[in-house]
């Protein structure tokens, strides 16, 4: 159905996510991958949904060619826990010290979504609340020796063993939570395929 509202758009996914372009193959869209390197660095005043929403309109900056029928998309996920953004972490070891301070506790997901087109640039953003039981140690070491989610904001994927044991109550999206607010951007595609 969005497909048919998109045929005479290019979507560009600028996104090396696994998970991101899975949920637009999912959508059923024609998509091209475009991911142009940009340092991940905001200004120290910002904070929860301004981060997020500043990485993705810079993610989209970088793109300074668009044509007339492209509908660009960039986004980004971070966790905010204790008045701090969590992003990937940089090793193990910090992965493992990130997954402590959110056990036993609530901790936010926030993904930004830029689209820009030629004509206009829209951000949207979604807000999660995850909680996770108190973890162990050894629970902790094994999901980060086996699983590796340095490419995770808040070093863990929903979607994996750590989810499946770690935690016991989501407010908001799930999706969300995996990296793509996938019913917003289902609306915001739809919004600007009809416009």
């Amino acid at each position: 159905m969005l497909q048919q509202l998109l045929k005479d758009r290019n979507i560009i996914l600028a996104s090396g996510s696994p998970r991101r372009q899975q949920f637009f193959k999912d959508l059923g869209l024609d998509f091209t991958i475009q991911v142009k390197d940009t340092e991940e660095r905001y200004p120290e005043h910002l904070q929860r949904t301004a981060i997020a929403e500043y990485l993705a309109q810079l993610k989209a900056n970088a793109f300074t060619d668009l044509q007339p029928n492209d509908i660009l998309v960039t986004s980004d996920t971070i966790v905010w826990h204790k008045n701090q953004a969590l992003g990937k972490p940089k090793d193990a070891a910090e992965a493992k010290n990130t997954l402590a301070q959110l056990s036993n506790d609530t901790h936010q997901v926030i993904t930004a979504v830029c689209f820009r087109t030629t004509k206009t640039t829209k951000t949207i953003h979604q807000v999660s609340n995850v909680t996770f039981k108190a973890l162990t140690a050894e629970e902790i070491a094994y999901y980060v020796d086996t699983f590796s989610p340095l490419d995770k904001a808040g070093a863990y994927g929903i979607q994996e063993w750590i989810g499946y044991i770690g935690i016991t109550h989501i407010d908001g999206s799930y999706f969300n939570v995996m990296g793509l607010p996938v019913q917003l951007v289902y609306e915001t595609l739809t919004q600007l395929a009809t416009s």
